[in-house]
């Protein structure tokens, strides 16, 4: 699968979890049931990874984990706040860049809809 078709089964997963669950549950919660909903959609999904960086010359065994990585090429934080900041975007994309991932979603589950709690970030992605 491409990483764009990975995307929008994510997305689907997504809406139809937050319009059973709602808004104001903790991010593991969305964690947990994103993963089992994805799973159950047919993705390779792995929660919680760790994930080295380069440093210098030195490698981090754990510079951040990622919430989910779905296929080993889509990177999803998850987050379950009022609004989200361009801190929260960056963080994205530096996870993107540090481990070569071309897609990832930021996707707060706080908001009333979800569609408005979706940020697609690309680092390189063939549209």
């Amino acid at each position: 699968m491409t990483e764009n078709e990975i995307g929008t089964l994510v997305i689907e997963a997504a809406i139809d979890m937050h319009r059973e669950l709602g808004p104001g549950l903790l991010e593991t919660v969305y964690e947990i049931v994103l993963a089992r909903e994805l799973s159950e959609r047919g993705l390779r999904v792995e929660r919680q990874v760790p994930v080295p960086i380069q440093y210098r010359g030195i490698r981090f065994e754990e510079g951040f984990r990622a919430d989910l990585i779905v296929e080993g090429k889509v990177i999803l934080e998850l987050k379950s706040v009022e609004r989200v900041t361009p801190a929260h975007k960056k963080q994205v994309q530096t996870y993107l860049r540090l481990t070569g991932c071309k897609l990832g979603y930021l996707l707060n589950f706080g908001n009333e809809v979800m569609r408005t709690g979706i940020t697609r970030c690309v680092n390189g992605l063939d549209e």
